[in-house]
């Protein structure tokens, strides 16, 4: 049985941390800890199931526990985005998901809190010392069911418009493990397949398919039935697969104080998108622009 799952780091536990092709490196900073892997290989991107590319994930507190725009872990998290950007030009934020469903609202919920910056131009930002502000532009992508377009395509007619130099992708993950919902950061620069983590695969966003470098920022708010079962199990469930009822395999799990923990994430990613994308400025600077 495959153990779905959006996170690099599950990918190289399941398979195991000797596979060939990979770098994989850990570190702390501002109380967080932080491990770096890249995927450096066809055969390692066959054995993990993960795209080549650089995956950062950073471990937690619960996002149930409060922040403020002051603390030094948003300007953390905002570095290691920064690190795979481009130094210069127009970055596109685009918000993946429904938010009309709370735990794949991340994206919606991110958006909100990005300083767009695009339209911010000419004499009075000069004036005002906006001038050196990054230009960033924002947009929600919606989901199929509601827009007819997938959102591929979506991203790529905007990406072809208004012609940015990134796009940063902001949408809910999937866990193997309940005890890493609302508790990790996922940043990487290997695009993102929306809806891989539980099954319902859309076209890939990345450079291949949009044209531009895609930085992809989440945080898992959701479980797989069936691989939550095979992981508690140890090892999958293996030929009792078929003993789940047939409606388990298409449900996922989501942790009671969902809400929360969407509403925060939100806020940590949007204020570390701001840190990483106009670090002219200081985070609470930026906070009172928006």
């Amino acid at each position: 049985m495959y153990l779905r799952t959006d996170l690099a780091v599950e990918a190289r536990e399941i398979a195991g941390d000797r596979v060939s092709g990979v770098d994989y490196k850990t570190y702390s900073e501002n109380g967080l800890s932080i491990s770096r892997m890249t995927v450096k290989t066809e055969k390692a991107k066959q054995i993990l199931g993960k795209e080549m590319g650089t995956y950062i994930t950073i471990s937690l507190p619960s996002l149930t526990d409060n922040f403020s725009a002051a603390d030094e872990r948003l300007v953390t998290i905002g570095k290691e985005i920064r690190r795979l950007l481009p130094v210069n030009g127009l970055i596109l934020v685009a918000g993946l998901g429904n938010e009309e469903i709370t735990p794949d609202s991340l994206g919606p919920k991110t958006a909100l809190k990005v300083l767009a910056t695009r339209h911010i131009s000419g004499e009075i930002a000069r004036a005002s010392g906006l001038d050196r502000l990054r230009p960033v532009a924002v947009m929600n992508t919606g989901v199929t069911g509601q827009t007819g377009i997938e959102t591929g395509e979506y991203i790529l007619s905007v990406v072809k418009r208004i012609r940015p130099n990134a796009v940063v992708a902001v949408d809910a993950l999937a866990s193997r493990r309940l005890e890493r919902l609302g508790t990790t950061l996922q940043i990487s620069d290997a695009g993102i397949s929306p809806g891989a983590g539980v099954g319902n695969h859309r076209t890939k966003i990345d450079r291949e398919t949009i044209g531009v470098p895609v930085i992809s920022v989440g945080v898992p708010t959701v479980v797989d039935v069936q691989t939550l079962a095979g992981d508690l199990l140890g090892g999958g469930l293996g030929d009792n697969s078929e003993k789940l009822p047939r409606l388990c395999k298409s449900m996922v799990v989501i942790p009671r104080e969902i809400d929360l923990l969407t509403e925060r994430a939100s806020r940590l990613i949007g204020f570390a998108l701001n840190a990483a994308l106009q670090d002219r400025f200081e985070l609470e600077e930026l906070v009172s622009l928006m």
